[in-house]
């Protein structure tokens, strides 16, 4: 596992790149995540590095010589952790790398930030126990745990065509839905769009097909984390899942942060992984000492609601929940194990939805179907509005960030969508 700190951890560290130094910023020396991005005016995709309000371009500071994502992504660990300490090496204050890297620095302000890689097949989760358990018992009170929750990781495969980058505006969904009460269903734009709180997990190193991974190689083969908003229709996925789970009600939109932060910059931010008392060991492949010794990552996960009145106002937006991904029922390395212990081939660019990420607290929801308990309970917002559902105009800010004594805070920068009116 991934957990090994060394000198690119160091706290202590400066940078040349002086609002990487700034308190509070989000990406430090210590943090150094990839991205891809496109200079004004040019359609080419190019490979970079956030650092402060910066990004290095890393073909121009003679890094790398291609501009292939899936390339890098797909590179042993051992070289990506060459690739960080170089980085590292030459972004410290007195590095003589200095002047001729400033020339590949360009501001973030000033680029197309994009998907940070072209992602190839796309697999959702539902790893908090959390989630599982509030929306469970809106519709069985009794039995909010369906018996396989606790022994296998639950997923679904997504579409990847519709996943875009922060800063995404898409047309409110149009499908099918019945009322209760209705004998036929009618069709026409969703009523309860929702937002979904997630981390995606980008795969990195193959896996031949047929054979699949272990769980002491698992984290091997993932690249990063990032912020991923799975949008959902509630009402359209409230009448299409049974029997074969969500459809039209997920593959609209989905919206993924610009930069991936690697295992190696999380190193410092691990946890230990443990089932809460009385519940079921997991199956032999998908446990590990190394798992549960620190198979958890502390990530802090934040929702911030920006709706058109605020955003006329000039007002960012309010937070509406805050929660940890060390919560999480199953891990990173657990989940690469399952989607592949039966023979399937991951590539690079494959993307893992952690599922909705919530806390154990009712306010700590990771969507507005647990924070409004449905639709039964209207959210008041500090401006005198409501939300119950997303309306069109709202944007939908998810942030993350790392924070531990003797260590440099990391962030993951911002995902953002905006809801926009429907097409029909």
């Amino acid at each position: 596992m991934s957990t090994m700190m060394d000198s690119t951890n160091d706290a202590g560290l400066q940078s040349w790149v002086k609002s990487a130094n700034e308190a509070g910023c989000d990406f430090p020396i210590q943090n150094l995540p990839y991205g891809r991005f496109q200079k004004g005016g040019s359609d080419e995709w190019r490979i970079g590095v956030a650092i402060g309000d910066r990004v290095l371009d890393l073909r121009a500071a003679g890094l790398i010589d291609h501009a292939d994502m899936h390339r890098l992504m797909a590179q042993p660990r051992e070289a990506l952790r060459a690739l960080r300490g170089g980085l590292s090496e030459g972004l410290r204050e007195g590095s003589p790398h200095q002047m001729r890297w400033q020339a590949a620095l360009l501001p973030q302000a000033e680029v197309n930030l994009g998907l940070p890689c072209e992602v190839g097949d796309y697999t959702d989760f539902y790893t908090s126990i959390h989630h599982a358990t509030t929306v469970g018992k809106q519709f069985r009170p009794d039995n909010p745990l369906l018996p396989n929750y606790k022994w296998v990781p639950i997923g679904y495969h997504g579409r990847a065509s519709s996943i875009s980058a922060s800063g995404q505006a898409f047309p409110r969904p149009l499908g099918q839905t019945k009322a209760a009460d209705a004998e036929v269903p009618t069709f026409g734009p969703c009523r309860r769009l929702d937002y979904e709180l997630e981390l995606g997990i980008f795969i990195g190193r193959p896996n031949a097909a047929g054979s699949g991974i272990a769980i002491t190689e698992a984290e091997d083969h993932v690249f990063g984390l990032a912020l991923f908003n799975d949008w959902s229709a509630r009402d359209i996925q409230a009448w299409e899942y049974q029997p074969l789970g969500p459809f039209l009600s997920k593959n609209f939109a989905s919206t993924v942060s610009p930069w991936v932060v690697t295992l190696e910059a999380l190193a410092p931010f691990r946890q230990a992984w443990q089932r809460p008392a009385g519940d079921p060991a997991p199956l032999a492949y998908l446990d590990s000492p190394a798992n549960r010794a620190a198979g958890g990552f502390d990530i802090t996960l934040e929702v911030w609601l920006q709706t058109s009145a605020m955003a006329e106002a000039g007002a960012s937006g309010v937070r509406l929940m805050r929660a940890n991904y060390g919560d999480a029922y199953w891990t990173a390395a657990q989940l690469v194990a399952h989607h592949t212990v039966n023979g399937c081939n991951l590539r690079a660019g494959d993307l893992l939805g952690t599922g909705t990420l919530s806390g154990p607290a009712p306010e700590q929801g990771g969507s507005l179907l647990e924070l409004s308990q449905g639709g039964k309970r209207p959210i008041e917002l500090p401006n005198g509005e409501t939300r119950t559902w997303l309306e069109d105009g709202d944007t939908v800010i998810l942030k993350g960030y790392c924070e531990r004594e003797g260590f440099r805070r990391i962030g993951f920068g911002e995902c953002r969508g905006t809801v926009l009116p429907a097409l029909a």
